[in-house]
C-alpha cells in the first residue's frame, strides 16, 4: 500500500473515498455545500460512536462518516481500531485510494496511528492460495491536515510494513520457514549487518543450552546476529533478543495433537527481532543495536535431549531438563550470553515462552519482568504508546529458590508449574547477569488476538514495541 501526507483538502488529493472522523459532541468540521454530511448524522444514519461507519455520496465524492466517540477517550490505539474498521468498509465499496482527513486537535501519535491501522488491517496472507488477491484491496492511503505530517505518517507505514513482514514470517509453514529461512530474511534487511552461525559455532562456543534443542531436529539451526549502528548514534547499545522456534513439537515432552499445528508461531519473537532491527535501520534511528535470534527446531529423536539430562550454558551454568518443552529459555539463555559478549548494555528479549502467561493476562497484555525498574518502565512506556502492552509480572529471590536444581545448578522448568511465566524468567535473569535487562512472555499476543487490525493468524506484535524503545533509547540519551 503507497502512504502519503498531504495538506490539501481531502477532496483535492485524487482519492476515490474520503474518511472522516467526528466526536461525540461536535459537528463535521469541514462539510460539503449544503452540510450534507451533517444532516446524515442528523437523521440517525452517520453516528458518532466508536467505531460506527456510514457511507455517504456528496459533492461528487465517496464519503465515509466514521464515529471516533469521546474526544478525551481518543488516542492512538483507537485510531488503529478506527481505521481498520473504515478500512473494511472500504474494502466492501470497492475503494483504491482512501483519504482520511486527520481530525483537528490531535497529535503525531494519532496520525501514525490511522496509517498503523489501515495498512495492519490491509494485510492478508495467501501466498500458498492458488486464487490469490483480491480486486477490493486498497493500493493507497492519504492522510490530510492543514499542517505537514509526512513525517509521523512515513515513519509509521515503515514500522506497520515491519510489523506485515513478521507476520508472513509467522504465518509461512514450518516446512518452508526453516531456521535457514528465517535467516535468508535477515540477510536481506537494508543497513543491517547479518551473521549466521550453525550447530558447529553453538559447540565450539560451549553454547550447551541451545545446541541440547537443536539436537533433535535434522534441520540445521540458526544463531542470527544482526548489527545497526546509526549514524550519531546515542545512547547504550541496546541488544535485542529473540526466541525463534520455527516448530515446536515439545520434544520427548510432545505437547498435545490438537493444537500443534499453532506451533509455528512458535517463532514470533524472533520474528519481531528481525523485522524491528530492520525498521530501525529504514528509519535511519541514531541508536546501536545487536541483534540476537536463535531459530531451531524442537523435536523428538533418537538424539533429541531427554527429561534428566544436564546440560552447560555458554556462561558455564548447569542446567537439569526436566521437561524438554520447556526449550525456548534453554535457546534465549545462551542468546543473551551472546548478546552481552558482543557489548550490548541494555537488553530486551522477546519470546513465546510459557503458557501460563496466557492463562493470567489473556490476549490483552504481554507480561514482562525486569532486573531494573528504570529499564522496565521504558519497555511499559513503549507498549503504551504502540498499543502492544505489557503488564509487568514480580521477581523475587523466592523464585530463584524454586528453580534450584538437584543435581545441576537450575531446573528448565518447576515440577508443580507454580508461578510458570515468572520462574521462567527468573531462569532467564541468571544470564542478563548486571545488565539492565527486560523479559517479555509475547506467548498470548502472537496470534489470533482479534483486533480489528490484526484479527486472525500472525500478529506482528514486538515490532512496534522493539522499534518504540529504540527511539527512546536514542531520545533520553
Amino acid at each position: 500500500m503507497r502512504v502519503s501526507a498531504t495538506t490539501t483538502s481531502p477532496s483535492e488529493s485524487g482519492a476515490d473515498t474520503l474518511a472522516i472522523g467526528v466526536f461525540d459532541g461536535e459537528t463535521v468540521a469541514h462539510d460539503v455545500k449544503g452540510d450534507a454530511l451533517q444532516r446524515l448524522i442528523d437523521a440517525g444514519e452517520g453516528r458518532t460512536a466508536f467505531r460506527h461507519v456510514a457511507v455517504a455520496h456528496a459533492a461528487e465524492k465517496r464519503w465515509l462518516i466514521v464515529g471516533l466517540g469521546p474526544r478525551d477517550a481518543f488516542g492512538a490505539e483507537r485510531a488503529r481500531i478506527a481505521a481498520a474498521v473504515a478500512l473494511g468498509r472500504a474494502q466492501e465499496i470497492g475503494t483504491r485510494a482512501l483519504c482520511w482527513e486527520l481530525p483537528h486537535h490531535v497529535d503525531d501519535a494519532v496520525a501514525a496511528g490511522f496509517v498503523e491501522g489501515t495498512v495492519m488491517a490491509a494485510y492478508r496472507f495467501d501466498r500458498y492460495k492458488r486464487a490469490a488477491g483480491d480486486a477490493r484491496d486498497v493500493h493507497e492511503l492519504i492522510v490530510s491536515a492543514h499542517h505537514d505530517v509526512s513525517a509521523p505518517v512515513e515513519a509509521a507505514a515503515v514500522v506497520a510494513e515491519a510489523a506485515n513482514a513478521a507476520r508472513d514470517l509467522q504465518n509461512a509453514p514450518a516446512n518452508d520457514l526453516t531456521p535457514g529461512a528465517l535467516a535468508e530474511r535477515a540477510r536481506e534487511l537494508e543497513g543491517v549487518a547479518v551473521e549466521v552461525h550453525g550447530r558447529s559455532f553453538l559447540l565450539e562456543r560451549g553454547m550447551g543450552a541451545f545446541a541440547a534443542v537443536a539436537h533433535g531436529s535434522d534441520v540445521e539451526p540458526a544463531l542470527i546476529v544482526l548489527r545497526y549502528d546509526g549514524a550519531d548514534a546515542r545512547g547504550p547499545v541496546l541488544g535485542l533478543i529473540g526466541k525463534a522456534v520455527t516448530f515446536d513439537t515439545g520434544g520427548i515432552s510432545i505437547k498435545p495433537a490438537a493444537k500443534m499445528h499453532e506451533m509455528k508461531f512458535d517463532m514470533s519473537g524472533g520474528a519481531a527481532v528481525i523485522e524491528a532491527v530492520g525498521a530501525i535501520a529504514r528509519l535511519a534511528l541514531p541508536v546501536r543495536v545487536i541483534g540476537v535470534v536463535g531459530a531451531t527446531e524442537n523435536m523428538p529423536s533418537g538424539r533429541a535431549m531427554r527429561p534428566g539430562d544436564i546440560v552447560t550454558a555458554s556462561n558455564g551454568t548447569t542446567i537439569e531438563i526436566n521437561n524438554t518443552d520447556a526449550e525456548g529459555r534453554l535457546v534465549l539463555a545462551d542468546c543473551m550470553t551472546y548478546a552481552r559478549e558482543l557489548g550490548a548494555e541494555r537488553l530486551v528479549d522477546i519470546a513465546t515462552l510459557t503458557g501460563g502467561v496466557v492463562t493470567a493476562l489473556g490476549s490483552a497484555f504481554g507480561g514482562v519482568m525486569s532486573n531494573d525498574d528504570g529499564w522496565c518502565a521504558v519497555v511499559e512506556a513503549a507498549g503504551a504508546r504502540t498499543g502492544e502492552r505489557v503488564w509487568r509480572l514480580p521477581l523475587d529471590p523466592m523464585y530463584d529458590d524454586a528453580i534450584k536444581g538437584q543435581y545441576g545448578d537450575i531446573v528448565n522448568a518447576t515440577a508443580d508449574r507454580k508461578a510458570h511465566p515468572i520462574t521462567a524468567a527468573a531462569f532467564l535473569a541468571r544470564f542478563a547477569g548486571d545488565v539492565p535487562w527486560a523479559h517479555v512472555d509475547m506467548a498470548g499476543m502472537g496470534n489470533d488476538v482479534g483486533l480489528p487490525y490484526a484479527p486472525k493468524g500472525g500478529t506482528g506484535y514486538g515490532v512496534r514495541l522493539l522499534v518504540d524503545v529504540a527511539r527512546a533509547v536514542a531520545s533520553d540519551s
